[in-house]
């Protein structure tokens, strides 16, 4: 902190002490005893990683108050079995609906994205897929809680391309920033069966509008972090260098894809799994459910701290590799080990999450909302379209025969990202497609 001192009778316009009467001089000696203080905590860049952590931690939190929503769909699942006697083909009919408005939407509002900032999805998509879920239990009509939940799916799909891009500005390009914003995600998730749960499980269905505080809060966060990036970055971030590598953007997306119809299919059908293969119920059921969303989690925070270590394009495919015998064991292994595979999934198909945004990005850098909207959101909701055929093989064979194929989609992405080049960050060559960064890691 630095102190002037500044003596009073040197003031433009004041006399020295003595003239002008005796409450000149307590004036002046008032002055001439104060601190003038300076501000010495200038913004710098200290002030900006600051400001940086609070907005990705903001962020973070408001992604979780979007993805409960996401996570709540497969949540209401027993609880419409149980009250409405849905069977399989029709619980997953559900699950399209929420996926299929989501899936159309997604890239056009990615397109927007890349043309001009639009924060106030953030707030209004957040609110948009709050009401759906809180709307979905307030009516016995298959076709309306179809459309309540395609609703939800539609705000879904307005956040989620803006908040990758306010998220890769806010963290700087940081792979460590969009993984703990990735994170809020899977915590939304994670917390979606046991507010479900907690709710529906306490009142029935007609008590889905108390779902709609979560939505409440993250609009008010989106509201808060919303000006503190663009401040930081008034046209929306400086271009990013390089040309568009659409073909590996492609294989990515597949990538991606395999992994959202594996991960979707097992959350739209776990808790009625586990619950049949545990003998536990509804609660054995959505413990499962809560242990495939909180290792989602836990994969989210080391994907970002492997890529700082690797190539991310390599930690991709071990992570996938590795899902391939967790998905096996989901499908086959018995009794309460059941859960241990179901985390051992859950944080292999977590741990390439963050990192294929930011690739993904990466790969498209001149259109990084359409890059944000397919990889967070758009192939996530394309895995919802697989439930339907999912829950018909289920009703004509049974629930494992049904599961079984679903180990071969993190085989598949593993062999799509198999010669995938890992592109370079936000700093590359402009006027270059996305170069080959080479390190020494081993090949998986």
């Amino acid at each position: 902190m630095a102190v002037v001192p500044v003596g009073g009778y040197r003031r433009a316009g004041r006399e020295p002490p003595g003239v002008g009467g005796g409450h000149r001089v307590v004036a002046d000696l008032r002055h001439h005893l104060a601190d003038y203080r300076k501000r010495d905590n200038l913004p710098g860049p200290e002030h900006d990683r600051v400001r940086s952590k609070a907005s990705i931690t903001l962020l973070s939190v408001g992604h979780a108050c979007v993805d409960v929503y996401q996570g709540a769909v497969a949540s209401l699942i027993p609880f419409l079995v149980a009250e409405r006697a849905y069977g399989y083909a029709a619980a997953s009919g559900v699950v399209l609906a929420a996926s299929l408005l989501s899936s159309v939407a997604q890239p056009l509002f990615g397109a927007l994205t890349d043309r001009r900032p639009v924060p106030w999805l953030l707030p209004a998509g957040t609110l948009l897929a709050g009401l759906g879920i809180a709307l979905s239990g307030s009516t016995d009509a298959y076709a309306l809680t179809l459309l309540c939940v395609a609703v939800s799916g539609a705000g879904v799909a307005a956040y989620h391309p803006e908040s990758a891009r306010v998220a890769r500005l806010a963290g700087g390009g940081s792979h460590s920033a969009m993984a703990w914003f990735s994170l809020g995600g899977n915590a939304g998730f994670a917390l979606a069966p046991l507010l479900v749960t907690a709710v529906v499980g306490t009142g029935g269905l007609r008590w889905t509008p108390l779902l709609l505080l979560p939505a409440l809060v993250g609009a008010a966060l989106n509201l808060t972090v919303l000006r503190a990036p663009e401040r930081r970055h008034p046209t929306g971030g400086a271009p990013a260098a390089g040309a568009d590598d659409l073909r590996s953007f492609l294989r990515l997306s597949l990538a991606v894809v395999c992994r959202s119809v594996v991960f979707t299919g097992l959350s739209s059908f776990l808790s009625l799994y586990a619950a049949e293969r545990t003998g536990g119920g509804t609660t054995a059921g959505t413990a499962a459910l809560f242990v495939l969303y909180l290792g989602g989690a836990a994969g989210s925070v080391l994907g970002g701290r492997l890529a700082g270590r690797w190539d991310r394009v390599a930690v991709c495919r071990w992570s996938y590799l590795l899902s391939v015998a967790a998905v096996a064991g989901v499908v086959w292994v018995p009794g309460p080990a059941l859960y241990m595979c179901v985390a051992l999934t859950s944080a292999g198909l977590y741990v390439p999450f963050s990192l294929q945004v930011t690739l993904g990005q990466d790969y498209l850098p001149t259109r990084v909302g359409t890059a944000g909207g397919v990889t967070l959101g758009l192939t996530v909701s394309v895995g919802g379209l697989a439930g339907p055929l999912i829950g018909r093989v289920a009703d004509a064979t049974s629930l494992r025969t049904a599961l079984a194929p679903l180990v071969l989609m993190p085989a598949l992405s593993w062999l799509l990202l198999r010669t995938l080049p890992e592109p370079a960050g936000p700093g590359g060559r402009a006027g270059a497609p996305a170069a080959v960064v080479q390190r020494a890691v081993p090949k998986s």
